[in-house]
C-alpha cells in the first residue's frame, strides 16, 4: 500500500509540474507550447532514469567501495534494515550534509559530504546514514528525486525565457523571463514541500536513530549541522532541498525559508529523544 500511495503521489506530482511547464511555454504562443511540450516529456523521461546521476554530479560526488570508512557504516546498517547495498559516494561540499538518491532501493545510492564525515564521528555519521537509508526503505527517494530534478529544470527554464523573448520582443521576454526565475523557483519548491510531507522526515529520523542504536547519535549530529550551516553555505538549487538531512542554506535563502521542505530543528529533536533531554543543545531552533 505504501508503494501505491508513493506511486500515485509521484505521477500527480509530475503531472503538476508537466502542466507548469506547459503554462510557461504558453505565454510564447503556439511554438512556445509545442517546444514546453517536447521539453516536459524528455525532462519526464530524464527525471526518472537519471535523476540521481544528475544529483550525484550537481554535488561533484564520488563513488567510494569496500576499505572505505563511510561505505563500511553503511554496508553494516544496510544489513541490520535487510536493503539491498546502495551506491556509497561521498561529495567535496565543505558543508555537513547527506542525501540519498535513485529510483528504488534496488537503484539507490546514499552520498554525505566531506564536510559531514569531517565534523562527526563515527556514531554519528551511523545516525546519519540511517536516517538516510530510512528513506530508501520508505521509498521516500524517487519522489524527491524526480521532484528536485523537474524542479530545477523548471528554474532553468526561466533564465532560458529571460534571455529570449520566444515570439514576442527581446524587451518583453526579459521582463517575464525574470518574474518567471523569481517566482517559479519558489513555486517548484513548494510543490516539493506538498508532495513531501514533513512527517516523513521524522520517520526517517525515528528510524534512522533505530539503525544506529541510540537516538542520541542522530539528535547530535542534527545539532551539529544544523549549527555548522549558518556559517558554511552549501549553494544548490532550492529545488534540491529536500533531498538532503537538512534544509541547506545558500544564496537563496531566504526565498528558500519561505517554502521550508524540514521540520524545525527542535521538532526533531524533540521527535528524537523527546522534550525534557532538549535543553543541552545550544543551537536548537
Amino acid at each position: 500500500m505504501s508503494q501505491f500511495y508513493n506511486n500515485v503521489k509521484t505521477a500527480l506530482l509530475l503531472g503538476l509540474l508537466t502542466g507548469l511547464i506547459l503554462v510557461i511555454g504558453s505565454f510564447f504562443g503556439q511554438q512556445g507550447l509545442t517546444i514546453a511540450l517536447i521539453m516536459a516529456g524528455v525532462m519526464n523521461l530524464v527525471g526518472y532514469f537519471f535523476s540521481d546521476k544528475i544529483a550525484l554530479a550537481t554535488m561533484r560526488a564520488q563513488e567510494v567501495g569496500p576499505g572505505d570508512e563511510l561505505y563500511e557504516i553503511v554496508q553494516e546498517l544496510t544489513q541490520r534494515a535487510g536493503l539491498p547495498m546502495p551506491r556509497v559516494y561521498v561529495s567535496p561540499a565543505a558543508a555537513p550534509n547527506a542525501f540519498a538518491t535513485g529510483r528504488s532501493p534496488n537503484h539507490a545510492a546514499v552520498c554525505a559530504t566531506e564536510g559531514l564525515l569531517r565534523m562527526l564521528n563515527r556514531n554519528e555519521i551511523m545516525g546519519v546514514m540511517g536516517h538516510e537509508l530510512a528513506h530508501v526503505k520508505h521509498r521516500d527517494i524517487l519522489i524527491q528525486t524526480v521532484a528536485a530534478t523537474l524542479g530545477a529544470a523548471i528554474g532553468y527554464l526561466g533564465y532560458l525565457f529571460m534571455w529570449g523573448g520566444g515570439s514576442r520582443n527581446r524587451s518583453e521576454g526579459n521582463v517575464l523571463g525574470g518574474l518567471l526565475v523569481i517566482l517559479l523557483s519558489p513555486l517548484a519548491a513548494s510543490l516539493i514541500q506538498a508532495a513531501i510531507s514533513r512527517s516523513r522526515e521524522f520517520n526517517a529520523d525515528k528510524e534512522g536513530a533505530a539503525l544506529a542504536g541510540d537516538p542520541m547519535h542522530l539528535a547530535t549530529a542534527l545539532e551539529k549541522i544544523h549549527a555548522a550551516a549558518h556559517h558554511i553555505p552549501l549553494d544548490v538549487n532550492p529545488a534540491f532541498n529536500a533531498m538532503f538531512i537538512a534544509e541547506p542554506r545558500n544564496m537563496f535563502k531566504s526565498m528558500a525559508n519561505l517554502f521550508a521542505t524540514h521540520p524545525p530543528l527542535e521538532q526533531r529533536l524533540v521527535n528524537l529523544i523527546g522534550k525534557e533531554s532538549t535543553g543541552m543543545f545550544r543551537h536548537a531552533a
